[in-house]
């Protein structure tokens, strides 16, 4: 009879390290950190660059050998949009029927996304997205049931609920820079915001982020969120216990929680990261050279990225 809690053969030889990148917040972050760079054509090329070297310097901290860059194919899933009109509307530029709205993108970034994609692709480092979900969609499905220890590196909060010590997952957090980052644990959830990893999703629901369109619960905030859960567990429990006219919950949480029912009925799922998408899991080997090396050159050439090319190809062949 075979042990479930054996791996087999295949995952066994070479269980590795799984290294998620929520790729547009890294580009985002790249462009605005990195000073402006201009190709031979003028192109400017700063998020290409400063990306490229993001991936060398955490792959050469981390040493994974396994990678992805999460896509956005959909950077605010209409299912979303259905249950919370508000969700990202700021970021909106144009609306669009039948395809993802356009969000609003600093013209010299948008026109480097199209390069970042070709010198990936040319690289051999695999992109995945999933339509009709964003990349914290795609980071949840492939962190969940890896296999392998996982790093996720982002620059959002809201994928602190993906952390799991016993499962190996981890946030690499770069809100304050990449050279900067921080490694989020359970233990390092509960010292900031005195709750479990597990329970980070009811308590963003509750607290709210104007930068996603979330309300939140009127009045309040992450230390009330986090009381609440310490004492009910998850929004279920709090909302039970709102209902109870015999519970212990105060006047002043009740009320609140009691008048934002209809959001709170609603907002977990939008807030959930989604966990069971469809994808294609078997080309996620971080390269060690580069699939197409001409291609890489040419791409270095024209777009002047010879000093980050290089320092790539000798990290990934480290």
């Amino acid at each position: 009879m075979t042990d479930p809690h054996v791996k087999s053969d295949e995952t066994s030889r070479e269980p590795g390290r799984l290294m998620l990148l929520d790729t547009a917040s890294m580009y985002f972050r790249a462009f605005f950190g990195v000073p402006e760079i201009t190709a031979p054509d003028g192109t400017p090329v700063n998020a290409v660059r400063g990306l490229m070297d993001f991936i060398s310097r955490l792959v050469d901290e981390y040493q994974p050998t396994h990678l992805v860059c999460c896509w956005d194919n959909d950077w605010r899933p209409q299912w979303r949009v259905d249950l919370i009109p508000t969700y990202k509307t700021h970021r909106v530029v144009e609306e669009v029927e039948a395809a993802p709205d356009v969000e609003e993108v600093p013209d010299p970034l948008q026109v480097q996304v199209p390069i970042i994609l070709e010198v990936l692709d040319a690289f051999g480092i695999t992109v995945i997205g999933a339509d009709g979900y964003e990349a914290d969609d795609v980071i949840g499905t492939l962190a969940t049931d890896a296999g392998q220890p996982v790093d996720i590196v982002t620059g959002d909060r809201d994928l602190f609920q993906l952390v799991d010590d016993e499962a190996d997952v981890r946030v690499l957090y770069i809100a304050r820079g990449v050279g900067r980052h921080e490694r989020v644990t359970n233990d390092w959830v509960q010292e900031k915001y005195a709750i479990d990893a597990s329970q980070y999703a009811d308590f963003a629901t509750m607290r709210g982020d104007a930068s996603d369109g979330l309300p939140g619960v009127a009045g309040v905030g992450e230390k009330t969120a986090a009381t609440l859960l310490q004492r009910f567990g998850d929004i279920d429990g709090i909302v039970a216990a709102a209902l109870d006219p015999d519970s212990d919950l105060g006047p002043g949480p009740r009320g609140k929680i009691k008048a934002a029912l209809d959001y709170l009925e609603v907002a977990p799922t939008v807030v959930a990261v989604a966990r069971e998408i469809d994808l294609d899991r078997s080309d996620l080997a971080l390269p060690r050279t580069p699939r197409d090396a001409t291609r890489v050159a040419e791409l270095a050439a024209t777009w002047g990225l010879e000093s980050p090319t290089e320092r790539l190809i000798g990290v990934l062949g480290a």
